[in-house]
């Protein structure tokens, strides 16, 4: 079954826009600019966007996904914060080589994290059960 077969009658809002594969699900608890962000960054993670590809415009997202451009900035600026792309004005936003980005943010976070936890006075055993009860509330 195709996936616009399946996503019709699920109230999901499927938008082809080249390679770029985005369904907002208007009944979420999750913002749209949250729904575009992660999606393209799990297409990005996983290789269907390949680096260096150009993204969609954020007027021609947003229009395409009957969202306001603003919500899809959001989403752009967001993914540009973590490393997933990289904008270069009118050249357009590009999916950037992410693999190195996403280690070193994610080294830098740990480091803040543990030095935090330190001058809270934790021990290592209670910052890493802090660690595990925030990852495993966010991939339920």
């Amino acid at each position: 079954m195709g996936v616009l077969a399946y996503l019709s009658g699920t109230g999901l809002t499927p938008c082809y826009v080249g390679r770029v594969h985005v369904a907002i699900d208007p009944h979420s608890s999750t913002p749209p600019y949250e729904q575009v962000r992660s999606q393209i960054a799990a297409q990005a993670r996983t290789g269907e966007l390949p680096i260096g590809l150009k993204l969609p415009t954020v007027r021609a997202l947003a229009e395409q996904l009957g969202l306001a451009a603003n919500t899809v900035a959001r989403a752009y600026r967001e993914l540009e914060a973590d490393g997933v792309v990289e904008t270069r004005g009118r050249a357009g936003t590009t999916i950037a080589p992410t693999g190195d980005t996403s280690h070193r943010l994610a080294a830098d976070a740990a480091t803040e994290y543990a030095a935090r936890t330190a001058r809270l006075g934790l021990s290592r055993d209670e910052a890493l059960a802090a660690v595990v009860t925030a990852l495993d509330a966010i991939h339920r």
